[in-house]
């Protein structure tokens, strides 16, 4: 199992709208609104490196998403 933290830069007023958005797509755990400098903190769990390729693709899709950062974790 591979882990991975997503942090998410959003357009301003839309954080709860990708929040909502990000909670029910496959592979997520966790979908937290945070403050500074990223928005939303994601975890994420797959199986292997293509996949999490495919999430966060799919994440950075969602209008209003602007920029993201990928941690891989143990």
């Amino acid at each position: 199992m591979l882990k991975a933290y997503l942090l998410i830069v959003c357009e301003v007023g839309l954080e709860r709208n990708i929040e909502e958005a990000i909670k029910g797509m496959a592979n997520v755990k966790d979908v937290d609104v945070v403050y500074g400098e990223y928005d939303l903190i994601v975890k994420i769990e797959v199986d292997d490196i293509k996949q999490l390729d495919g999430v966060v693709s799919e994440i950075r899709r969602i209008k209003g998403v602007l920029r993201t950062m990928t941690l891989l974790c143990d």
